[in-house]
């Protein structure tokens, strides 16, 4: 155990100087530690850290309810049959580069992510194209969230610069209020404060960012002093740092749901009543308390802060292990010599994905594992890559996977379901999962405008995902974060797309 605290102090120093090195040692700089990796300058892999650090910038922002506000597009007017959008962008804004934003930049920053996986591309848009400050966007057919997925982080604008002939990102030109001054991925960047930014001037001079995977890394940071801001942390970390006086602990929830992704297409899978089991076994309270140390317990999949998505009326959630047995032995399942249920000659066992990134994560799925064997059912968990969940998705591999799932990635939750729960299903919702009339309730979501209709298809959704259970929900989730004591003005975001930046500053010695 001491050779292993070693090491993670070893390893939290370690990269501490690497992030110092990499801010270029500025005395004002703000240090954030945050487990998301740098995948590199796509903004269709990294656009989220860009995002967070305010290098880059969306046409549309969102408010503390999460209504769609102007951004880099100052206004936008649509056409009576929701086919036409054209939206009209704020006049002298800079790239960092010192050239202006244009229209040109944005149709080719929208095109280019239009031609990648995301949410762009599963917009109806028939072409985008712009003159000047006006940027038109024309669909084929209505598209209500249209606003919302602009505001997505893979929705950032770029310079023209930032293409090369090839049409590869080769630099990080943005309008945000801090530009990059290193940039390593797939570890660390440092930005510094950007003087003819069009807006509010931040009052920090600069920042870094370091990628560490590991929550005890990242809490012996905030602990040490080698990091101003720690995203993200595990629960007995929390505790233990919460007695340190040279450091603040702000905690909030967010829409962000734990679940278990199930495979309907395996054969242990398939029988809505032996997904109803799985459920019942699991005592959410117990896991929730012994995990993340506070109640946060899911009795569906959209937690109360999501306002209309949460549905009142939906049974709850329960736990019922006698039931759970009953289901599977009405399905046919006895118990074999080892106490693991056997049907017709086949053992249920099924292997449970899951990873480190997110350090509550593989204590949940040992306790999950724990209590579905007391129904018997035999659980092996792989604690691995997080990538190794879509990709055994697209494999039909995947059996069962536990993750956290943001239905904040845009302001409106329709932009996260489009990609989660389509026909096809998404690499972190439902699989091999068909319901009637899902898909319907979905294009209602994205075409009408009729509050009644909007309304009937989001009771139609929540209800099938409360009854057929494609995912199983176990926890609606806090994020927290350790803060230097120092630094004033700082507010975690329930949307999770800012750190903050803008409105931090240093207390005055």
């Amino acid at each position: 155990m001491k050779s292993m605290k070693k090491l993670l102090i070893a390893t939290a120093l370690g990269l501490a100087s690497y992030a110092s090195t990499a801010a270029q040692h500025h005395e004002n700089t703000v240090r954030i530690a945050a487990p998301f990796e740098i995948k590199g300058a796509d903004p269709a892999l990294s656009g989220d850290i860009l995002l967070r650090m305010d290098v880059v910038e969306t046409l549309v922002e969102v408010n503390e309810r999460g209504e769609p506000i102007p951004a880099l597009a100052q206004s936008w007017q649509v056409s009576e049959d929701g086919l036409r959008w054209q939206l009209t962008l704020r006049n002298n804004v800079r790239f960092h580069d010192g050239t202006l934003l244009d229209a040109a930049a944005v149709v080719k920053s929208l095109n280019t992510a239009r031609s990648k996986a995301g949410l762009l591309d599963k917009t109806p848009i028939d072409a985008i194209s712009g003159e000047g400050l006006v940027v038109t966007i024309t669909l084929h057919e209505p598209f209500t969230p249209l606003l919302s997925v602009l505001a997505e982080s893979r929705s950032q604008i770029l310079a023209l610069a930032s293409w090369d002939a090839q049409g590869n990102i080769t630099r990080i030109i943005g309008t945000g209020p801090f530009m990059l001054t290193a940039f390593q991925p797939p570890q660390s960047l440092a930005v510094r404060r950007f003087d003819e930014y069009w807006g509010e001037k931040p009052q920090i001079a600069a920042a870094s960012y370091l990628s560490s995977g590991r929550a005890e890394t990242r809490a012996l940071l905030a602990e040490s002093g080698d990091a101003d801001y720690v995203f993200n942390l595990d629960a007995a970390s929390r505790q233990r740092l919460a007695r340190k006086p040279t450091l603040q602990l702000p905690a909030i929830p967010v829409p962000r749901t734990v679940m278990l992704k199930l495979n309907l297409g395996d054969p242990l899978l398939t029988e809505q009543p032996v997904r109803e089991a799985i459920s019942l076994a699991i005592d959410r309270n117990t896991l929730a308390m012994a995990v993340l140390r506070y109640s946060g317990a899911a009795s569906q999949l959209f937690p109360p802060n999501m306002g209309e998505w949460h549905n009142e009326a939906l049974p709850p959630l329960q736990y019922q292990p006698a039931l759970a047995a009953q289901h599977l032995k009405d399905a046919g399942w006895q118990a074999g010599a080892d106490g693991v249920l056997v049907r017709k000659g086949q053992r249920f066992s099924l292997t449970l994905l899951t990873f480190p990134d997110r350090p509550e994560l593989p204590l949940m799925a040992m306790i999950i594992q724990q209590q579905l064997r007391q129904i018997g059912i035999e659980v092996k968990i792989n604690s691995t890559s997080a990538s190794e969940i879509p990709a055994q998705h697209h494999s039909n591999r995947l059996q069962m996977a536990l993750f956290s799932r943001n239905f904040a990635l845009t302001p409106d939750p329709t932009g996260t379901l489009l990609q989660d729960y389509a026909e096809k299903g998404g690499d972190w919702g439902a699989m091999n999962w068909h319901p009637a009339g899902f898909s319907a309730a979905l294009h209602t979501l994205t075409q009408s405008t009729d509050a009644a209709a909007r309304s009937q298809a989001r009771i139609l959704i929540t209800t099938a995902l409360q009854q057929d259970l494609p995912v199983i929900p176990i926890a609606w989730y806090q994020q927290s974060a350790a803060i230097n004591s120092q630094l004033k003005q700082v507010t975690l975001d329930p949307f999770e797309r800012h750190f903050g930046l803008r409105q931090m500053k240093w207390e005055q010695k």
